[in-house]
Order: C-alpha cells, then sequence, then structure tokens
C-alpha cells in the first residue's frame, strides 16, 4: 500500500516510514480497531516490542472479561490435557 501525504501537512514531523507504520498500529489499536497481534504485525514490530512500545506511551492492553474468560477456558483444557485427564 501507498499513502501519499502532502509535505505542507506533515511539514516539519520528519517521520519515516517505520515510525509511520508504528504510528497507524498503536492508532486502530488503541481504537480498537485491531488485535495487539495484529497491530503488531502492521507496525513491523513482534509481540513483545510492541506491547512495550505501548507501555513506554502509557497505553493500557485491550483486554475484556471476555478475553479473561476465554484464556481461563483455555488454560483449563491445557492442563486437562497434560495431566491426561
Amino acid at each position: 500500500m501507498t499513502i501519499e501525504l502532502p509535505d505542507q501537512e506533515i511539514g516539519n514531523l520528519r517521520l519515516t516510514p517505520e515510525q509511520v507504520r508504528l504510528e497507524l498500529a498503536i492508532g486502530r489499536y488503541a481504537g480498537r480497531q485491531v488485535s495487539l497481534a495484529r497491530a503488531a504485525k502492521i507496525a513491523g514490530e513482534d509481540f513483545t516490542s510492541f506491547i512495550h512500545e505501548l507501555g513506554r506511551r502509557g497505553l493500557c492492553l485491550n483486554y475484556t472479561v471476555a478475553d479473561v474468560e476465554h484464556d481461563m477456558r483455555m488454560a483449563d483444557e491445557l492442563c486437562g490435557k497434560a495431566s491426561g485427564k
């Protein structure tokens, strides 16, 4: 994808393409339009680095009660399989 931005609009921001990708990814994630994993891919970052960048910016992870319940069910299933139940 190619995006053209008029120089007068971004002026002295002096953003690299990598910084633009990161800003787009963080904006989409913060706006809850994409998942954490997808945002990291958009940014071109590994999962852990992306989470650290969110932390540096004081942004919280979008982790809902439904996410917790899903993770708990998955953990129960995995533990059950590991113990042979």
